[in-house]
């Protein structure tokens, strides 16, 4: 039996212009809209699989402000048993973070596990996605390991248990720099997922309504200390784009001499 814990967090959905807020510091996702990151929505379905296959239960974990809890439903309507929403204080702008940085969000992690195994509700294994869509810190993972004094492997693509007990054993599948690796973790394990080999279910009806209903644990966040050490987000420049008329209908022969003149400069036909 393995108890799992997935750490997910809410970030701004993708759109076709990316805004700031007003102090450059987030991404303003008033017109956008949130989600989750595709490594963590990778993670929750190995957390739900693992709990599944070995009898024990996941649980969701976010810090962030009020609105994440709809993010955390998002979890329990595929599977997740229990949800744990660490509250921070909204930005105002629609944006999905505040002041916390990786240490500070590593740190918070750290105290709830650390409180349901001294109460005896331990989790086994921490599942978390290998890095934000916003952020793309890369850190939490590794930090949170470090303060647990776990092992970690980062960037997987598959995780497995087996056994139980003090026998029990995560294998980790990612890639390597001399291509695909497999651990062996004891547990209790950190592993951060990657999106592509596990693919995340679609949430049926039944477990839209029963998330809707699922009772919450709201704590709130511990106040930052190290912060982000941001000093402000800058967005490139837009890449100016040009349209090319080869033709028109009145005179096809043209366009169509045009099209393959394009075809050899670009090189998919040679002469």
């Amino acid at each position: 039996m393995a108890n799992v814990l997935v750490c997910i967090k809410r970030v701004p959905g993708s759109s076709g212009q990316v805004l700031l807020t007003g102090d450059s510091m987030s991404i303003d996702a008033r017109h956008v809209g949130h989600t989750l990151s595709p490594h963590e929505e990778c993670a929750i379905e190995a957390a739900v699989q693992i709990a599944g296959d070995t009898g024990g239960a996941a649980t969701v974990l976010t810090l962030g402000p009020e609105g994440a809890l709809e993010q955390l439903r998002e979890a329990l309507a595929v599977g997740v048993s229990s949800a744990v929403h660490l509250v921070t204080a909204d930005g105002g702008s629609g944006d999905s973070g505040d002041a916390h940085g990786p240490a500070d969000v590593a740190a918070a992690i750290a105290d709830v596990a650390r409180r349901r195994e001294a109460a005896g509700e331990g989790f086994d294994l921490i599942l978390l996605g290998n890095d934000a869509a916003d952020t793309g810190d890369f850190q939490v993972g590794v930090r949170l390991a470090y303060l647990l004094a776990r092992p970690v492997v980062t960037g997987a693509r598959t995780v497995a248990v087996d056994g139980s007990g003090p026998a029990a054993v995560a294998t980790v599948i990612g890639d390597g720099p001399a291509g695909t690796e497999e651990f062996q973790l004891p547990l209790p394990a950190v592993v951060t997922v990657k999106e592509g080999e596990i693919t995340p279910r679609y949430p049926s009806i039944p477990g839209r309504l029963k998330a809707k209903k699922a009772p919450v644990e709201v704590i709130e966040a511990p106040a930052p200390v190290q912060g982000t050490a941001r000093r402000a987000l800058v967005l490139p420049p837009e890449h100016p784009s040009t349209v090319q008329i080869l033709g028109t209908d009145k005179d096809t022969g043209a366009a169509a001499a045009a099209v393959v003149d394009v075809l050899h400069t670009i090189g998919v036909v040679t002469r």
